[in-house]
């Protein structure tokens, strides 16, 4: 059977990774308090007062810590199983009919409202499908694009949305240059690949429902919309199908974003117009938490740690990086590496301020022996092995992420052109490289004795409580 988000719940309950809750629980007022405090666990909500027959599932995953059982893999391994299997596209088919279409409402019985859509943040401009994944396509090539964006509840049949400077907002300026509707499926509920595959940053013209395949390892069916010419995942939850009007801007916002913070205020932005809605006959809602460091920010998290992964690999030929990992905010990156020459982890750490995703304005390289997941760790290695008067280098005026409230910003949100300029930080707390050999075991680090084969668990008396901390030295 293909993975979806049946399999993805059943496997995080097995797992002991999901709660479910049983108690009644008030979308607009408690849900997204709740879904805030689950960092450990996913949260599937079953008794939802006034959304009758529906239950919704959030923070699935809210926190890199369970992002891995996505990929089946332990923590460490997870960004670079990431970057093997997206090496090649994946591949999509059609299908007659899925499980998405088991239930069709189009016309008077489409109704967004009736909906468990929750509001995440206190100064939001009311509920958002934060869960959305926009499928369109580019009127000339066909080719599609699948992207996260923001849907704010409006009406039944009407929602805002916020369309950043990126692809789907490029196939929106050639529909609207043509005074045409852009056509939208937007595919509310599915297993993890989807989310990761969609905020994944690729030249335009990939089709990220390939990536998705790719990092399921297997082909994903599509069924036609009913109501517009497009295609989407037939083992999804919910589809919403309909069009983005030509010209047309009405307020939008504000909205609790992925830096914590309510950034983009309230502005002009597009609205879409629900033509029909098609469901499995018992679907489960799905609702992002958004922030820092819940589901919203993992989505992005990951998938940008292995495309900076894939490219500082590539420097100088062939570096030697271990593994990536983005940091609370997605502003700043942390590669862990082992240095051959001096200068190398400058360069592998201005690769990854020029990729292909603008959020990193710091990047910090950490040797092999710093265990990247643990900020402290990375905090000890600044303080240990950085000379701030050689081993930290600031570039000033580069193109800053639009959603980087720390910076100058030029524009204004959804408009074209929207950008800042700021600085950006590399800092090099790595040892000595390789090269000097001498100077490098000056820095290795102390271990005590034992550490390898002896386990305070198999000392301490039967029945204790477990490790409510347990350190992880790193191999090195």
């Amino acid at each position: 059977m293909p993975h979806d988000m049946r399999s993805w719940i059943d496997q995080l309950e097995k797992a002991g990774l999901l709660a479910r809750i049983t108690k009644a629980v008030d979308p607009r007022t408690q849900m997204g308090a709740l879904l805030w405090q689950a960092r450990d666990r996913a949260l599937l909500f079953e008794n939802l007062p006034g959304y009758p027959g529906w239950r919704c599932l959030g923070q699935a995953p809210g926190d890199v810590s369970l992002a891995p059982a996505a990929f089946g893999t332990g923590r460490d391994e997870m960004i670079p199983e990431f970057v093997r299997r997206t090496e090649k596209l994946g591949r999509t088919h059609l299908v007659e009919t899925g499980p998405v279409q088991q239930k069709v409402m189009i016309g008077d019985d489409v109704d967004i409202t009736k909906m468990p859509i929750h509001q995440a943040g206190i100064r939001d401009g009311g509920p958002f499908i934060g869960s959305g994944l926009m499928i369109t396509k580019n009127p000339d090539t066909g080719r599609r694009n699948l992207s996260f964006h923001r849907l704010q509840m409006k009406e039944p049949k009407k929602t805002g949305i916020l369309l950043y400077p990126r692809h789907a907002w490029s196939n929106y300026q050639m529909y609207e240059a043509q005074d045409k509707p852009m056509p939208v499926a937007i595919m509310i509920g599915h297993h993890p690949m989807y989310y990761f595959a969609a905020a994944t940053t690729t030249q335009y013209g990939v089709d990220e429902l390939e990536i998705a395949s790719a990092l399921l390892r297997e082909e994903v069916e599509l069924v036609k919309c009913r109501t517009v010419d497009l295609e989407v995942p037939a083992h999804a939850e919910i589809v919403l199908e309909g069009e983005i009007p030509p010209k047309v801007r009405e307020p939008e916002g504000p909205f609790s974003e992925f830096q914590d913070y309510y950034l983009t205020g309230s502005g002009m932005n597009p609205i879409v117009s629900i033509k029909a809605i098609t469901m499995r006959q018992d679907a489960i809602f799905k609702n992002v938490q958004n922030g820092t460091e819940v589901e919203g920010c993992v989505y992005h998290k990951v998938p940008m740690s292995a495309q900076i992964l894939r490219r500082a690999r590539t420097v100088g030929g062939w570096a030697d990086v271990k593994n990536v990992l983005v940091m609370p905010g997605i502003f700043g990156v942390v590669v862990q590496m082992k240095p051959r020459y001096y200068g190398e982890a400058r360069n592998v750490l201005m690769s990854v301020l020029s990729s292909e995703y603008q959020h990193p304005k710091v990047a910090i390289a950490v040797d092999e022996d710093v265990d990247i997941f643990n900020y402290a760790e990375i905090l000890w290695a600044i303080n240990t092995r950085v000379n701030p008067a050689e081993d930290i280098i600031v570039i000033n005026g580069a193109k800053i992420h639009a959603m980087d409230p720390s910076c100058p910003e030029f524009g204004h949100p959804g408009a074209p052109g929207w950008h800042r300029i700021g600085g950006k930080v590399i800092i090099d707390a790595t040892k000595p490289p390789e090269c000097d050999p001498k100077r490098r075991d000056e820095f290795e680090r102390l271990r005590p004795v034992g550490w390898e084969t002896v386990n305070l668990e198999d000392y301490l008396p039967e029945g204790s409580p477990p490790l409510r901390i347990k350190p992880k030295i790193p191999a090195g």
